[in-house]
């Protein structure tokens, strides 16, 4: 296990989901966040649309990394939104975004934050990890593929 089995739960891991503008995608993960973790809907949907308004969170390949500080959050959390079509993330090769990683760190976060987003942004670069992650259909699978990826 790696350090972000401490910070995603298989109920933070959606797959198909049908959502066609980055809007809406945030209105489901924060829905997702609110239910699961009990962090108000409200406050996901604009912590991730506030980072995303300073610059694009895709990193292209259709993979897309949206997160953003929540004040009074006791510990970082993070989630898996696999999309049923792609949407419009400004991402650097122009590719439309499928997959997501979203992260949400307390709003004082600082060097942990960037040690999340590093081992995340590794784990997407791993050609075979990446493959398993846009085609596995269940999602106690990509828990295991997230929490037991190693460098």
């Amino acid at each position: 296990m790696n350090a972000l089995a401490e910070l995603i739960t298989p109920n933070n891991i959606a797959l198909d989901i049908d959502a066609s503008t980055q809007k809406e995608l945030f209105a489901f993960i924060g829905d997702l966040f609110e239910k699961n973790i009990g962090i108000s809907a409200k406050v996901v949907q604009t912590c991730l649309e506030a980072r995303e308004s300073l610059g694009s969170t895709g990193l292209g390949q259709g993979i897309a990394i949206p997160h953003g500080r929540v004040k009074d959050l006791p510990e970082a959390h993070l989630g898996f939104v696999r999309l049923t079509n792609g949407i419009d993330f400004n991402a650097p090769d122009g590719k439309l975004v499928k997959t997501l990683v979203i992260m949400l760190v307390p709003e004082q976060a600082t060097q942990i934050h960037l040690e999340i987003l590093s081992q995340v942004a590794q784990i997407l670069s791993d050609t075979s990890t990446k493959k398993l992650l846009l085609t596995e259909t269940d999602p106690d699978n990509i828990y295991q593929l997230l929490t037991a990826w190693n460098k």
